[in-house]
């Protein structure tokens, strides 16, 4: 029984608080958090100009997720996130509601002016 408790007793590999490994995860996660919450007072700024906003996440492969919003007052706009899951953070400090596609309830809000217009009519006119 003395050799089961010495062993025991032994520090486990990886097991210090100031490994290398433990010191950049936190890094990572404090970069992480920044970066959700800086994105989370653009949704919220987003939101107050128009009369409050909801929101769909799209998926751009390895570069990362746009956030796309569309307010109240039909404006709209998005933001990149390099990270799905900051996105997600973002979206849920902001406290918007999340679309699960841009479907036509959440695109019949979008309200486009002109320059919209003429740069969709540019595209297909080659311009």
């Amino acid at each position: 029984m003395a050799d089961n408790t010495e062993q025991s007793a032994e520090p486990t590999a990886g097991g210090s608080p100031a490994s290398p490994a433990s010191a950049a995860d936190k890094r990572r996660a404090a970069r992480r958090e920044r970066r959700a919450a800086r994105l989370a007072k653009q949704i919220g700024a987003f939101a107050r100009r128009h009369g409050g906003a909801e929101g769909q996440l799209a998926y751009v492969g390895q570069r990362g997720t746009r956030i796309v919003l569309v307010g109240e007052d039909g404006g709209w706009g998005d933001l990149f996130a390099h990270d799905a899951a900051v996105a997600r953070d973002a979206v849920g400090r902001a406290g918007i509601t999340l679309h699960d596609a841009f479907d036509g309830d959440l695109a019949a809000k979008v309200r486009t002016g002109p320059y919209e217009w003429k740069r969709m009519a540019g595209i297909q006119v080659g311009g």
